[in-house]
Parts: structure tokens; C-alpha cells; sequence
């Protein structure tokens, strides 16, 4: 039997049940228990799946604001903004860009206080010289996966 694509496969048959078993798993894919779990071990170990998590609608709990909040920093305290920013519990994306802005990160709120609080500590910083926020009225696709292509 050949394994050509089995991880490509094995990572879609996790996105599709990332709770799924690995008998389950192995029938899927039509191959041994022990196969379906040496590959996944190895998949781990690569840093390729980095962890089991469920899908949270936030939404549904009350975070029913995102904010996209773009940043312009100051010289090369581009590093330690991206840190800063990464330690927020709310800003559940954090990018550095190309473009007009340094940073780009999306954060969840309850309400626009919450919001308005959240962006008005961030201007405090000193090495932050611009910002520009969106606020998000409706969300087409939001934390989407795709499958791999197999060959």
C-alpha cells in the first residue's frame, strides 16, 4: 500500500472532525490504527498541526464587535508592538503588514465601550504614531480553514 498524500488526507479528515477518533480516522482512510497514529504524531512534531481547539462563535458570547484596528509605529519598535499587542486577551489576530500600515490586528468586544477603551490604551503608547479603525458590520467568512489539495 502506498501512503502518497495520506498526511494531506489525514489533515482534511481533521478539519472536517478535529474530535474524530483514530479507528475512525484510520477507516476513513482506509489504513491501520497504528499508521493514522504515527503519521499524526509526526504531523505534530513538524508543527504542522499545532493543536486541538473547538470553534468558538464569539458572537454567540456576547463579542459581537470586531474591530480592525491598522497602526503605524514608530521606528523599529515594530517588534515590541507586536508583542504588546499579542498580550491583549481581545485581540484575537495580530499582522505585520506591507503597505500604509505597520500593523494590522482584529480584536472582539462585547460593546463599543469596550472597544473605544481597548483603542484609547493603545494611543498611550508612544511608538505608535497613527492608527485607523473599522468596525465590522457584518462577517462574510471569519476564521475559515481549507482543505489541502491531494494529488
Amino acid at each position: 500500500m502506498t501512503y502518497e498524500n495520506l498526511d494531506r488526507k489525514l489533515v482534511n479528515a481533521l478539519l472536517g472532525d478535529g474530535r474524530a477518533s483514530l479507528r475512525s480516522l484510520a477507516e476513513e482512510l482506509d489504513v491501520s490504527v497504528t499508521t493514522v497514529s504515527n503519521h499524526l504524531k509526526d504531523l505534530e512534531e513538524d508543527g504542522i498541526i499545532t493543536g486541538y481547539t473547538p470553534k468558538v462563535d464569539y458572537d454567540a458570547l456576547g463579542y459581537d464587535v470586531t474591530a480592525v484596528v491598522q497602526l503605524k509605529i514608530e521606528g523599529s519598535a515594530l517588534p515590541d508592538v507586536t508583542d504588546r499587542l499579542q498580550e491583549h486577551k481581545q485581540m484575537i489576530s495580530v499582522y505585520e503588514v506591507t503597505g500604509d500600515y505597520d500593523i494590522i490586528a482584529i480584536g472582539k468586544f462585547t460593546d463599543t465601550d469596550g472597544m473605544n477603551d481597548q483603542i484609547k490604551e493603545l494611543l498611550i503608547d508612544p511608538e505608535i504614531k497613527e492608527s485607523n479603525t473599522s468596525v465590522v458590520l457584518n462577517a462574510a467568512s471569519e476564521h475559515e480553514q481549507f482543505t489541502l489539495e491531494v494529488e
